[in-house]
């Protein structure tokens, strides 16, 4: 929610605005002489922003990628790629075979053994 109000008023009320942007996740603009001058958010969302424009940044086209990749995804038309497995078999290594390991509490009773005289 957007709340607006004038950073003299912000001022006197700063600790209540911290603690409803931190609680409701509102957004304030300030205003100086009615112009907007300030927006306040709170740290995680402003983190969560900085990331997604630094994404945006990195990938330009990554919207119409996903879109294209779920397109493609639904008709069936993609590439299988190999296993790692896979790629080390075929370039000749061998990959042991460690076995099943069991990790569990057995539940069989041990019968004692009667010492020998």
């Amino acid at each position: 929610m957007l709340k607006t109000i004038s950073i003299t008023e912000a001022r006197k009320n700063i600790f209540k605005i911290s603690d409803d942007i931190k609680k409701t996740g509102s957004h304030y603009v300030l205003t100086d002489k009615g112009r907007s001058k300030v927006v306040i958010m709170s740290a995680e969302e402003y983190d969560s922003w900085a990331e997604t424009l630094e994404v945006m940044k990195d990938f330009p086209n990554i919207e119409k990628d996903i879109k294209e990749t779920e397109s493609d995804y639904k008709s069936g038309n993609y590439t299988k790629y190999p296993t790692l497995g896979e790629l080390l078999h075929k370039e000749g290594y061998m990959i042991a075979d460690k076995g099943k390991v069991k990790y569990e509490i057995s539940t069989k009773t041990k019968t004692k053994r009667k010492k020998r005289a």
